[in-house]
């Protein structure tokens, strides 16, 4: 988050500075653009790789109802109050319910490692279900903004080939190469992917995050057992192309805009906060999480940043929202980054005893029995 939050900054700084050499240094070029363009895919293929196959697999039931919900009220609740109460038009208010009913899968997977809640039963659930949620979200961008031409078609046929192979492919890659060679192949095999296929998603006129986080999931399970790949594509990713993306985020945000904004700007971080309540407490609580852990899972479901600031960017670059609606939906994001991840944390933030014995009552009522709940002596653990 502060990461994030700060080159987010630095753009926003840069933008509003009317003396000073920062405002002449960094400026909107055709190279920070096609950088930043990288970011965005290479940010979301990370974000995609982060999920753990087996844990989707495992808590699929919960996984999947808490992030349909996590994502379909708050995008149609946002939708209808910014075209019927805001009175924007029926786009500009699209964009607005896309870029609000976002979880933040980089937020809530920072949180899961620094608590050492990573490895537990309810820690991948909120995660798998957090890739739910983005995934509505990515799929509503990429279908409703898209023109559906002969481009589109081979987009998505030539998407589904690749999608299929790319598992093996990497495997072969790391297999073969990975252990021998120091030019790092299977990372230039990666990056020549997502490159590929966001040239074709733009060709196409759509959305170059859409195949970046599909091929991010089906990779996740070769990542799962090659933690080192992960980690150098992570530093780079950081280190090269998200910094240009989040400064070219805050580049086109307006402070004029921000304070005169600051009502919609409060009522929109409201209504995300009541909507990703409503639909993910009480699924939370029909699925045997104690009140706690529940109030737990809602917040950090209502997290949001990186999907909320590429879906915002996304629609100021194509002329459907404003440098104002701009500004107030970035603002909402960042907000929402910050505000339920600090309530989740001082006030509701579960043991990991609690958080595994959530897991074992959850398999228990499910019927499903893991290794995780077979004791020494191949007894069940109470």
């Amino acid at each position: 988050v502060g990461f994030e939050g700060g080159t987010l900054q630095v753009g926003i700084a840069s933008a509003n500075t009317s003396a000073g050499h920062l405002h002449h240094i960094l400026q909107s070029t055709e190279w920070t653009n096609f950088l930043a363009l990288l970011g965005s895919g290479v940010l979301t293929f990370l974000a995609g790789a982060e999920i753990d196959p087996v844990s989707l697999k495992a808590n699929w039931r919960v996984s999947v109802l808490i992030g349909v919900l996590s994502f379909a009220v708050p995008f149609a609740v946002v939708w209808f109050v910014a075209q019927f109460i805001f009175s924007w038009p029926i786009h500009q208010a699209q964009i607005a319910g896309i870029a609000l009913s976002t979880t933040s899968v980089a937020v809530v997977y920072a949180v899961m490692i620094e608590g050492g809640f990573s490895d537990t039963a309810m820690g991948k659930m909120i995660l798998a279900a957090c890739f739910i949620t983005d995934f509505g979200t990515v799929l509503a961008l990429g279908t409703l903004f898209a023109n559906y031409n002969l481009r589109l078609l081979l987009f998505v046929s030539v998407t589904l080939i690749v999608l299929w192979f790319m598992p093996r492919w990497t495997q072969s890659i790391i297999t073969r190469l990975g252990a021998t060679q120091v030019s790092e192949p299977e990372v230039k095999f990666i990056f020549c992917v997502l490159f590929f296929l966001g040239g074709l998603a733009t060709t196409a006129k759509s959305e170059a995050v859409l195949p970046a986080y599909l091929l991010g999931l089906v990779v996740a399970g070769v990542f799962l057992r090659d933690k080192t790949l992960v980690r150098r594509l992570r530093s780079i990713a950081f280190a090269v192309f998200t910094p240009f993306y989040f400064i070219k985020a805050g580049l086109y945000v307006s402070l004029p805009a921000l304070w005169t904004g600051l009502m919609v700007i409060s009522a929109f971080l409201i209504l995300k906060m009541v909507t990703k309540i409503a639909g993910v407490f009480p699924l939370a609580r029909l699925h045997y999480m104690k009140m706690k852990e529940a109030s737990y899972t809602t917040l950090l479901m209502a997290t949001g940043l990186t999907f909320g600031t590429i879906s915002a960017l996304f629609g100021l670059q194509n002329h459907i929202i404003d440098q104002t609606q701009y500004t107030i939906l970035v603002s909402t994001v960042i907000l929402s980054a910050f505000v339920p991840t600090l309530v989740a944390q001082k006030l509701f933030q579960p043991s990991v005893e609690a958080m595994q014995a959530w897991g074992r009552l959850y398999r228990k009522r499910m019927q499903v029995l893991s290794v995780e709940d077979v004791g020494e002596n191949g007894d069940e653990k109470k």
